[in-house]
């Protein structure tokens, strides 16, 4: 039987003259510390805001409020979660040593249950010194940080920097399939994972650009300052 057609249900154009706080919420005050992150994100216009019909997350290094970075961190928590579907994004990430842009899914059970107890979807991360390389990857009990189940997508040319890509997850009953560019790299099932499979409830969306911590390491001197992630738009599809 021929699956059902994909309908949007949910997105954002980034059209608008400010960030529609009906679809989105700022984490300002955040700082990553469980992964000894640099910046602390904000809910000003110097790191979050629309420009020319699309979001930009701009990180600068800057002191503020005792931190010597600051970013922007956008999440849709405790405004729209969606348990299956296609969570698709177009983004220009940032580069250098140090960055780390990410577009992904959390639990919305996730101050109830804990982490990774609620499970996490990253749809795309970059480390700024694989510039040419993204990853996808799920966490859950007995299968989280290091040992997360992930899978590379390596550019032919170029770096994701230079230009807007489209990354996407197909997420379905026992299944999720990554994408960059229309491209299928990788698929995963309850079989893939050493503990239970956790992604059969609520998620909601995140999409921020940080600085620093264990996996990317530190911006050095080479690392330019600011940087930016652009958002085209984010789309939502269920069946």
């Amino acid at each position: 039987m021929a699956s059902m057609p994909w309908r949007l249900v949910w997105s954002d154009e980034f059209d608008g003259m400010e960030i529609d706080r009906n679809r989105w919420r700022p984490e300002a005050g955040y700082t990553g510390e469980s992964n000894n992150e640099l910046q602390i994100y904000t809910d000003r216009p110097e790191n979050i805001r629309l420009e020319n019909g699309q979001l930009v997350l701009e990180a600068r290094k800057e002191a503020y409020a005792g931190h010597g970075y600051t970013s922007g961190r956008l999440t849709t928590v405790d405004l729209h979660a969606w348990t299956y579907g296609r969570f698709e994004a177009r983004i220009k990430i940032s580069y250098g040593q140090g960055m780390w842009p990410a577009f992904w899914l959390l639990g919305d059970d996730a101050s109830n249950e804990g982490w990774p107890e609620c499970g996490e979807i990253d749809i795309m991360e970059n480390v700024g010194r694989t510039p040419t390389t993204i990853r996808g990857t799920i966490h859950g009990p007995g299968y989280c940080r290091d040992d997360g189940i992930w899978a590379d997508y390596t550019l032919a040319e170029g770096r994701f920097a230079d230009d807007f890509h489209l990354f996407a997850i197909e997420w379905e009953p026992g299944q999720i399939r990554w994408y960059v560019d229309g491209s299928l790299f990788r698929t995963r099932t309850p079989q893939d994972v050493p503990g239970p499979w956790v992604f059969d409830h609520p998620f909601f969306l995140i999409l921020n650009l940080a600085v620093g911590g264990q996996w990317p390491g530190y911006p050095d001197d080479t690392t330019i300052f600011p940087q930016f992630m652009v958002v085209d738009y984010v789309r939502v599809y269920q069946r």
